[in-house]
């Protein structure tokens, strides 16, 4: 008998104090406070670049707030601070902030797997390369934008029918057919994918729901949400969980441009599908689509985090963003403490707060 072939080595452990997992803009502003503070940390990723997810959403996209309360710490947003900045200004500018700070970014590396280190304290990131990296401390900053959340009656649409979340949209030439599609959600981004199209002439039935809130989006506005301090409001006082209650608004303009456009037609929210193709509204039925697309929002990914700090509705339960498993934090989610949580213009504030509040543990 041949002698067995022996196994190769287990390739080394990567070793550093703290491991920051996704390199948006939630993972940026901990490395700059990780940087400040002299700590020996990684920034992983599985997108080829920091800041990557801007870059997949639709080509008309931009931000909600203007370029002076939409900056990272450390770093204002170049060129004219009263404009509201496009996609790719905030891709680039998310590039830049990396490449000025020269954070130490392995990027192209998903994490398939963060568990605890066996036998000792700290946690091991099993990456898809095969790179294992061990860590003292990991702040999981992947976002609240992870996984297309899309009503389960959506599968009763014919396959005739075009169908995709918003995160795969990106222009109105990408749709197939000519006749109408359907914009399915009651968010800023339904509104804003649905004029898109609708700019165009293509008929779009927008399945929104007339009781969401509206309000301006303007410099004014802005300029009193800052000085008042309302986005910075903590979750766990009472009028913080009130506003965590309350309907997410929309930019009243939007709504507005969208109602005059006259190829936009208003359904109300949807309530069913149709074996013709059509969807129902609680206003009207839509004609049979050629495509629908769905901005219904999103709810986060973590089948990856082998760790105990999950509600039983798969939600990760923390403190402020602190979790029950020493060293190991959230950043980016929706009002992780305040409205301003999930923001470009309030991620530097938690990021500060949660890396000091990491770097006191023993």
């Amino acid at each position: 008998m041949p002698p067995p072939i022996p196994l190769a080595p287990a390739p080394p452990l990567i070793h550093t104090d703290t491991l920051v997992i996704g390199a948006g803009q939630a993972g940026l502003a901990a490395a700059y406070y990780l940087q400040r503070h002299g700590v020996d940390f990684r920034l992983l990723d599985a997108a080829p670049t920091a800041g990557h997810a801007w870059d997949t959403r639709y080509d008309s996209l931009r931000l909600f707030s203007p370029a002076w309360a939409s900056g990272l710490p450390g770093r204002p947003w170049p060129g004219n601070r009263l404009r509201y900045p496009t996609r790719a200004e905030t891709s680039a500018y998310l590039r830049d902030y990396a490449a000025h700070f020269a954070f130490p970014l392995d990027a192209g590396l998903a994490v398939t797997r963060l568990t605890a280190a066996p036998g000792q304290p700290g946690y091991h990131a099993h990456t898809a390369a095969g790179r294992t990296y061990a860590a003292r401390r990991v702040i999981v900053a992947t976002g609240p934008y992870t996984t297309p959340k899309i009503p389960a009656w959506a599968t009763e649409l014919p396959t005739a029918v075009a169908q995709l979340p918003s995160r795969d949209y990106r222009r109105p030439a990408q749709l197939p057919g000519t006749g109408p599609v359907a914009v399915v959600g009651s968010g800023n981004s339904a509104l804003q994918i649905a004029a898109d199209i609708a700019a165009t002439g293509r008929a779009v039935f927008v399945a929104f729901d007339e009781k969401t809130p509206a309000m301006p989006n303007n410099q004014l506005m802005w300029a009193g949400l800052t000085v008042l301090g309302l986005l910075r409001i903590p979750r766990h006082t009472a009028l913080g969980r009130w506003m965590a209650s309350q309907p997410e608004p929309v930019v009243s303009s939007d709504l507005a441009r969208l109602r005059r456009l006259p190829a936009a037609t208003f359904i109300g929210r949807a309530t069913a599908v149709l074996p013709t193709g059509a969807i129902a509204g609680q206003r009207a039925t839509s004609p049979p689509l050629d495509a629908v697309v769905w901005a219904t929002g999103y709810c986060p990914a973590y089948d990856w985090l082998e760790l105990p700090v999950f509600e039983a509705n798969g939600q990760p339960r923390h403190q402020r963003g602190l979790t029950a498993a020493p060293g190991v934090a959230f950043l980016g989610l929706d009002w992780l403490d305040s409205r301003n949580s999930a923001l470009l213009n309030g991620i530097g504030a938690d990021a500060r707060r949660v890396v000091q509040a990491l770097l006191q543990m023993p």
